[in-house]
């Protein structure tokens, strides 16, 4: 039956507040054993004279015999743990990307130039996929989730799900085979995949407006995404249908109580997702509803709403309300993040793991498998990407949506072009601290060059240098967008500071030229007037050239400086995608004669009030200044005059801090 959508009127007076906080994870119940454990092993090594239990040729005393429970415990402290990350995070969920098709073109998920697609030959085969997902199912992963792009497109998933393929990992571990659909071609393929294994069902739906759908999507098939969530509900061999809606300022944030009515008659589950940055979707801050808000807007409506007892690991905040046959949540990464509980793992459509989905880190296991790697050699490489997970994704403001794959290509929630745009880093953060935490793990594992093999397979964009930085940092190209087109960095989400920056520059005379600029060169400094009101002098001001020296078109030196103001302000006019319209404060120009090398040294400060840094304008005003210099006097010196040594010698404020460059 379709799901009912109510509106009501009912105003209701009485408040409501929920606490926001999430479960905390309790203590491991086996640490204690794990420490009685270690210890009688200690001593029964100790009285055999064995330096470790591992490798050890001599068997144990029969008096020295363990409790079974804690022969459990040995055996998984020396067997390796390859989906355990140095966090102690238990990745037992794995989602597999089939494809990066879509029929869709929802605007934040697929960048509007859209992408370039992976070749056939690039994206895993049904084959690669079984493996790949039954070596994850024999190292713990109880549900793995399909999604895209959008899977259904995929040729031959009706039958990949089927008891010889994926369904056949349940014999192995496997609990929960899932997919997340739009639902545009779903709902005849739906109950063949029902009866085929498919045991859970997410359906991303934005808007319950056939024309503003047409907007989000930018394509036609409302009715049909309708169908296919009715088929859904109407499966009793579905455990669950989830409708995933991700909930945008001013787009369809008014529709949150619609969606929760839909809950009522039905058991289905609508969980509300923050807005979140991936390339080209043009994320904002403004742009982001934060569930709290949400929430305070449906405890307004239903007062009587309960939260729900949530599980460890789930994404999403649950709620009920008395008498509805569903529920509601939230899935706050954005405001709330849950990465202290994460336990999903990654596979792209192209056979690439990412071990968080805000990070742009990526290896290949589809060039191993290719390459012959075997099953133990594929989960070294595992076991590295998952011990290189960070503790937590940055801040909204601080994810790097540049160079991390649009969510199409990722298989979020919801190429080509895109992965010329990767940089390759050899070696990832925090591997010291890795190998120190898991030194049993690599001894048991015996890496040798398939490890040091998988450090070099790395693709990343965002990795920023900690205590434990191995190797230089990582490259990027701040200026592009996911089709490798320039694009302007957007600064609209960052806070106005105090900036400045101070670029030099030197540009070369001959002898006669020198003089002729510098008449005086032995004791002068030339300083420019500032260009705002606070004023920077010379100790010593430049003697005006004699007469019958001075050059045609006038003193150089004095030119050159107001060249280099001009040039400072019209920075955005000759460099395109520098901003326009940088609030500058300050603006000091100075010329040092230097008359062992026949020069002239310019040094210029630039300062403004605003959002982003001004090392291009003090870089273009030297330029500037030094292009002046030669175009005075290149009729006496052209051949021989050359600009050089011109770089950012020191820049304060903003994001990166102070710094100073060594000499």
């Amino acid at each position: 039956m379709r799901p009912v959508i109510q509106t009501s009127s009912v105003v209701f007076r009485r408040s409501f507040s929920i606490s926001s906080s999430r479960p905390v994870a309790s203590p491991d119940p086996v640490t204690s054993l794990q420490h009685t454990a270690r210890a009688r092993i200690s001593a029964i090594d100790a009285r055999l004279g064995k330096p470790e239990l591992k490798g050890s040729s001599t068997p144990l005393s029969p008096a020295a015999s363990l409790s079974a429970t804690e022969i459990g415990i040995l055996r998984d402290i020396h067997q390796p743990q390859p989906l355990v990350d140095t966090f102690r995070r238990t990745h037992d969920y794995l989602r597999i990307s089939l494809t990066e098709k879509c029929n869709l073109r929802c605007f934040y998920c697929m960048p509007k130039e859209g992408i370039e697609l992976s070749p056939r030959s690039e994206i895993l085969s049904d084959d690669e996929i079984i493996r790949l997902g039954s070596l994850f199912v024999r190292n713990g992963v109880k549900k793995i989730r399909l999604t895209g792009g959008e899977p259904t497109l995929r040729k031959g998933i009706v039958e990949l799900i089927d008891k010889g393929r994926l369904s056949q990992l349940h014999s192995l571990g496997l609990q929960s085979i899932g997919i997340t659909s739009n639902g545009l071609a779903m709902h005849r393929k739906l109950p063949q995949m029902i009866e085929n294994g498919l045991t859970h069902l997410n359906l991303s739906l934005d808007t319950l407006s056939p024309q503003r759908f047409e907007q989000i999507t930018r394509r036609k098939g409302y009715d049909a995404v309708l169908k296919t969530l009715n088929v859904a509900l109407s499966s009793p061999d579905l455990r669950s249908v989830k409708l995933n809606t991700v909930i945008m300022k001013g787009v369809n944030d008014d529709e949150v109580l619609d969606f929760v009515e839909m809950a009522r008659d039905v058991a289905l589950i609508v969980r509300f997702i923050e807005f979140m940055p991936f390339s080209g979707n043009d994320w904002e801050k403004y742009k982001l509803v934060p569930s709290s808000e949400l929430l305070a807007r449906i405890a307004q409506r239903y007062p009587s709403m309960e939260k729900t007892k949530d599980e460890l690991n789930d994404t999403a905040r649950s709620y009920t309300i008395p008498g509805f046959k569903g529920s509601f949540g939230f899935i706050s990464s954005m405001s709330d993040h849950f990465c202290g509980t994460c336990n999903r793992l990654r596979i792209t459509a192209d056979g690439k793991i990412k071990v968080c989905l805000f990070d742009g880190a990526e290896i290949s296991l589809r060039d191993q498998m290719r390459g012959g790697a075997s099953d133990q050699q594929l989960m070294n490489i595992i076991g590295y990407a998952v011990g290189n997970k960070k503790e937590k994704h940055d801040a909204m403001e601080d994810i790097d949506a540049v160079v991390n794959r649009p969510m199409i290509l990722i298989g979020g929630l919801g190429a080509r072009g895109w992965r010329r745009n990767q940089v390759t880093q050899g070696v990832m953060r925090s591997r010291s601290r890795y190998l120190r935490r898991h030194a049993p793990l690599f001894r048991s594992y015996d890496l040798g060059e398939t490890h040091r093999s998988a450090r070099m397979l790395f693709t990343t964009a965002s990795s920023r240098a900690d205590e434990d930085h191995v190797g230089p940092p990582a490259e990027k190209l701040t200026h592009i967008d996911a089709s490798g087109h320039p694009a302007m960095v957007n600064v609209s989400h960052k806070a106005v500071t105090h900036r400045s920056a101070t670029a030099t520059g030197r540009i070369y005379l001959t002898a006669n030229s020198f003089h002729l600029v510098c008449p005086n060169s032995e004791k002068n400094t030339h300083t420019s007037p500032s260009s705002s009101t606070s004023t920077s002098t010379s100790a010593t001001s430049l003697q005006e050239p004699t007469t019958e020296k001075t050059l045609g078109k006038g003193p150089v030196l004095p030119t050159a400086q107001l060249a280099a103001i001009l040039a400072a302000k019209q920075t955005s006019n000759l460099i395109p995608l520098c901003h326009s319209g940088m609030p500058l404060t300050h603006i000091s120009v100075t010329f040092t004669p230097e008359p062992e090398t026949f020069s002239v040294k310019c040094v210029v400060t630039v300062e403004c009030d605003g959002k982003t840094g001004v090392e291009m304008e003090a870089l273009v005003a030297v330029n500037g200044a030094l292009l002046c210099v030669w175009d005075m006097i290149k009729a006496i010196a052209g051949r021989e005059m050359r600009i050089a040594d011109v770089c950012v010698m020191r820049k304060s404020g903003g994001k990166s801090g102070d710094w100073v460059r060594e000499v």
